[in-house]
Formats: structure tokens, sequence, C-alpha cells
């Protein structure tokens, strides 16, 4: 217990003292917000990897998953490397600095805005981003206090509160700056602390080969089988692709595809340095991703090993719920690596959370209030209505957190799984298409946002038992989320192709940044003849 709580102390002394350093970076809006876009990649990197894995991966979807696929889980962490890091920088790191600079906007919904020429865009934008991060950051506090009640046996209760506390402490003090830089300190110790995890928990059940064989004995319920009958089937759970190959590929298209279209992850981009620094920053975010979210799932996979620790239903479910899986999977570890685990969740978290309450305190100071609901915000104004919003949204999530944890709907992967189907749904399509097609009109925008947004709504009221509702294989957050994120790169080129063109000379300023011409060295590119 005693080298528990002094790791903490030192993790946290750590993280405040960033931010309280960082105070002289964070005196403007853009130093605020974007860290002056003076990011470089390996900051950058570790900012959007910590970003994307969080105590919600480790805890929540790795158990959830693990538990259903098996083995075959780890292709979400695959999907999350190749399409969530790799694929996004190439795609949309590049055009994203260039064009958000060329425009001078500073979150997603001001991006909009100004590519499209529509206020009210950005208003529903904004209004959207601060509605649906709520759940996402409350799950964060759910998986983190799980471990936290197990290894300390402090109530859930206190947990929330002092990670809300701490949070708030380095983002306020040090914005963007601050967050990026114990992002990097905090993805050092996700990487180590994932490794040794995985190498601890195979040991105890005597090695790899071992708990391959172990997984291919695993009995399941009568009721799993009728409901699933693939997985009565020997060996089905370390196999390649599992009992429900169609439900996993739902799973990484959720998961990898998703973070295309979240401010909280897109915004990292428009910090971004210099041209090389993109080109570094993919390589490092993508072997992040490989270690941590290949790791996470990899060992998840493993979680019906420990059936007899967990217990099961007679549904086939882990007894507390699969937020439980993992936990358990984790209680009989050494003392040392405990804390390590310990750290490695808190890191994930609390670096997801200060990203999170960043983005929505910009997004509705930015595109909210200045200039709509207050006519006049100079930019002392900006900053301290921000930093009091940061305040607002960490409260109003850890009250909903801890409301969440006695309701019959507590698993974190469907809060989650809520908040990036809705924003990944309405935001992917039109900021993709918006960034390379001229064609793109905002009424296809619309159409996005609202579709997305009001869909993912009926189904987290109907899974609340709100409204009685029967969606099929879209009641599952999961499934909805994949569903709204393919039907707006559906919507958006359609309804633009049916209604009029956008206004040529608006289009043509927006897509001048990428015709302006630069000097590189000739090791970059050859020189064309004259």
């Amino acid at each position: 217990m005693f080298l528990k709580i002094l790791l903490l102390i030192v993790f946290f002394g750590l993280m405040v003292g960033i931010g309280l350093y960082c105070r002289r970076n964070a005196t403007d809006v853009n130093g605020f917000v974007l860290g002056g876009r003076q990011v470089g990649p390996w900051l950058t990197a570790f900012a959007y990897g910590t970003s994307y894995f969080s105590a919600v991966i480790f805890v929540g979807y790795a158990g959830q998953f693990g538990w259903k696929y098996g083995i075959a889980a780890t292709w979400i962490g695959v999907g999350n490397a190749l399409i969530g890091s790799l694929l996004a920088w190439v795609v949309l790191g590049r055009r994203t600095r260039i064009m958000t600079q060329h425009l001078s906007s500073a979150t997603m919904p001001e991006f909009f805005a100004k590519r499209f020429n529509s206020n009210a865009l950005k208003i529903i934008a904004a209004i959207v981003i601060f509605f649906f991060l709520i759940p996402y950051t409350a799950s964060l506090y759910n998986g983190l206090s799980r471990l936290f009640e197990m290894a300390f046996g402090v109530p859930y209760v206190w947990c929330v509160l002092g990670m809300s506390v701490l949070t708030a402490i380095y983002v306020i003090a040090g914005g963007y700056m601050a967050t990026a830089i114990n992002d990097f300190i905090q993805g050092i110790i996700m990487l180590f602390g994932i490794i040794a995890v995985i190498a601890a928990v195979l040991n105890a059940q005597g090695g790899f080969i071992n708990a391959l064989a172990g997984m291919s004995a695993v009995s399941v319920t009568e009721a799993e089988i009728a409901s699933q009958p693939t997985a009565g089937l020997p060996g089905i759970f370390n196999s390649f692709f599992g009992p429900d190959p169609l439900g996993l590929l739902g799973v990484v298209i959720l998961t990898s595809l998703g973070t295309w279209g979240l401010p909280q992850m897109v915004g990292k981009f428009y910090a971004i340095k210099s041209e090389g620094d993109i080109h570094k920053g993919t390589v490092i975010s993508t072997a992040f991703a490989t270690v941590v979210a290949g790791g996470c799932y990899f060992l998840g996979g493993f979680g019906r090993l420990f059936s007899d620790v967990i217990g099961v239903t007679e549904k086939g479910t882990p007894v507390g719920g699969f937020d439980a899986v993992i936990p358990a999977m984790l209680s009989k570890l050494p003392d040392f690596l405990l804390a390590i685990v310990i750290i490695l969740v808190l890191s994930a978290s609390m670096s997801t959370l200060s990203s999170l309450v960043l983005t929505s305190s910009s997004t509705l100071t930015l595109d909210l209030l200045k200039g709509h609901v207050v006519k006049k915000m100079d930019e002392k104004k900006q900053l301290l209505t921000m930093r009091v919003l940061i305040v607002v949204f960490i409260a109003v999530s850890a009250i909903i957190a801890i409301v969440q944890v006695s309701s019959p709907v507590a698993f974190i992967a469907q809060a989650m799984g809520v908040s990036w189907g809705a924003m990944a749904g309405a935001f992917l399509a039109p900021f993709l298409y918006g960034l390379y097609w001229k064609r793109t009109t905002s009424l296809s925008c619309w159409v996005s946002i609202l579709f997305s947004s009001v869909f993912m709504t009926i189904d987290m009221l109907g899974n609340l038992g709100v409204i009685q509702v029967n969606l099929g294989l879209l009641q599952s957050p999961i499934n909805a989320g994949a569903f709204c994120m393919i039907a707006g790169l559906v919507l958006v080129p359609l309804i633009s192709l049916i209604t009029p063109a956008p206004d040529k000379k608006l289009v043509e300023n927006a897509f001048s940044c990428y015709s302006q011409k630069v000097l590189v060295k000739q090791s970059e590119a050859l020189a064309d003849p004259e």
C-alpha cells in the first residue's frame, strides 16, 4: 500500500507541476487551445495516442470484446493502429493543418462555419459536441474508479472526485501544452505498463502456449449458445476471427474509423509544427497504437480463463458486468505490478479526460458563446470562460458517473459507443469531404450531423428504457455508431450532388491554401525543369 500511494503522489505531483510550468504558454487563446501551433512530432503523436486510448479501452472495451470474441479481439487493436492512427495521419494530418490555419479556425465547428459559410452549422456542431462528450467523460471515471476500488478499497465517489480535481488543475493552468507534455509522460507509462501486465498475466497462466490451450477448452452456457450458436464450437475463442466476425468488424469500424470524426482527435492535427513533424508523428502514433491498443485487446482476449475468479451468469456474461473482467484478471498481480497498472490506467484516463474537457470548453466558448450569447468577448474573457467551463464540464461528467454506476446501464462500452457513434457519424463525412471535395455543400453537412445525432439519441433512450424501440442489430450502440459513420459517408456526397453547388468564390478561397508554393530541400522533392 505504501508503494502504491508513493507512486500516486509522485505521479500527481508531476502532472500538476507541468501544468503550472506551462502557464506561460497559455496566456492567449491560440496558446491555450493549440499550443501556438508549435507542438513537435513526439508530443503531438503521444497526445493523439493517449487521447485515443483510455480506461474505456483498457477496462471496458478490452473486457467486453475480449470476452465476446476471444483472441480475435486483437484485430480491433490492429484496426486502431492501421486505420485509426496510420491512415488518419496520412489522409487528414497535412490537409487539416493547412486548411485550418488558412481559415484561422481553432475548433471543428469553427472550421465548418468558415469552410461552408454557415454560423448556424457551427452552433449545432458545438451543441452536439458538448452533449455527446459528457457520456464519454463519465465512462472514463467509471473504468478508472473500478480499478481504484480493487487496489485501494477507496469508495468510487472519492476516486471520481480526486481525478476531477487533479485534471482540472493542470488543464486550467497550462492548457494544450500542459496536456501535450503530460500526455507524453503518460504515454511512456502506458507503453511499458501494458507490456509488463501482459507478461505477468500470461505467466500466471503458465505462459502463452498454455494460455492458448486453456482458451480452446473454455466452456459456455446454454443460453450463450442459444443466442450465438458458434460460441459452442471447440476452440472458437482462440480462432482467427472468433465466434462473430461481422460483430467484430463493426467494433473495428467504430473504434478505428471513428477517430477521423472526433473533434478531440482531429484537433491534434491543428497544432502540428511542420511537414517533417507529420511524417514522424505518423510513425510514432502508429507504433504507439500497435503496442497499446493491440496489447489491451490481446490481454482482454484471455478474460474467459478467469471465469472462476469473475463468476459467470446463466446468460454467459461475467458477474458484475463486462467491466469487471480486467480488474479480476489483475487482482492477483504482485503489489508492484498492481501499482504500475493503477498508474497506467490513471495515465490513460487523465490524458483522455484532459483532451475532452479542453475540446468541450473551447468549442462552447469560441463557437457558441462568442459573438452569439456574449456579443463582445475579448481574449481575456475567452480564456476565463474556457477555464470556468472546464470546471463545469468536469463537474457535470463526475455527477453523471456517480449516478451511472448504480444504474442498470453501467457498462463503459455502452456510454463510449453512444458518444463515439454520434460525433463520428455526425462529423466524419462533413470534415473529410470538406478537406478534399469542392462540391461538398452545407446542406449535406446538416443532414449528416442531424441524422447521426437523432439516431444515436433514439438508440441511447431505447437502451435506457426511456422509449420503446426495436432497432434490431442496431440496438447495440457499437453497431449503431458504425452504421452512422457509414451512412454519413454515403449521405454527404449524395445530398451534395442533388443540391445547388456551393459559392465558387468561397470554395476557391478555402482550397487556395493547397496551391501555395513552398520551398523544400531537393532531398524531399525533385526540381521541376524550367
